[in-house]
């Protein structure tokens, strides 16, 4: 699992070729053994592949061109749209998608008090651990993967198509990939640690 940790890497060229449902549950699996807050696990995993995923990604879709024509949800954000129509097109190249909710989570459109926002913190961190065990099996058992939170681009439309309340985190591009990319710049140790032994 070590050498997972270093040579993963962001894919966003895919193979045309099938991964298997034995592979797919492996990653889950990793992905369940995470630690979570008070051993909420907060996580569900929606597989999508075919004529489903397509559907997911025609929803996304109607929300980007929203998101950027009519009625944008985030405000603050648009410049972050051709980003967003870029992820798109990996997430279409990709075989499967993995979409991640929080189960204990709502809409990050709607306002929490301060309680349920630390609980929400915690949560997302424990599904944090849980995307992260996952990108490291499918690495380690030969698969790419792109961790995506694009999705908050189409969260309105994502969420209704899925019929579900729960907070819709992001999504996970797998398939086999066609790139090798070299490891992308990393903060020095001395730049991101300090003791206070």
């Amino acid at each position: 699992m070590s050498d997972s940790i270093y040579n993963r890497r962001s894919i966003r060229k895919y193979l045309d070729k099938q991964v298997s449902k034995e592979m797919i549950e492996q990653m889950i699996d990793a992905g369940r053994m995470a630690p979570s807050a008070k051993n909420r696990q907060p996580w569900k995993y929606i597989v999508l592949g075919g004529e489903n995923k397509s559907e997911f990604l025609e929803h996304m879709w109607k929300g980007i061109l929203r998101e950027e024509k009519e009625q944008p949800l985030l405000l603050n954000s648009k410049n972050g749209i051709p980003d967003a129509k870029n992820t798109w097109n990996i997430m279409m190249q990709a075989p499967i998608l993995i979409v991640i909710l929080n189960t204990n989570g709502k809409s990050p459109l709607d306002e929490i008090d301060t309680d349920n926002r630390v609980t929400e913190i915690c949560d997302t961190l424990s599904i944090g651990a849980s995307i992260e065990n996952m990108l490291l099996k499918a690495t380690e058992i030969g698969l790419g993967t792109l961790w995506i939170a694009n999705t908050c681009y189409g969260y309105k439309e994502l969420t209704e198509y899925l019929g579900t309340t729960q907070q819709l985190v992001g999504a996970i591009a797998l398939g086999y990939a066609d790139e090798n990319p070299t490891q992308r710049p990393r903060k020095k140790m001395e730049d991101i640690v300090e003791y206070r032994l």
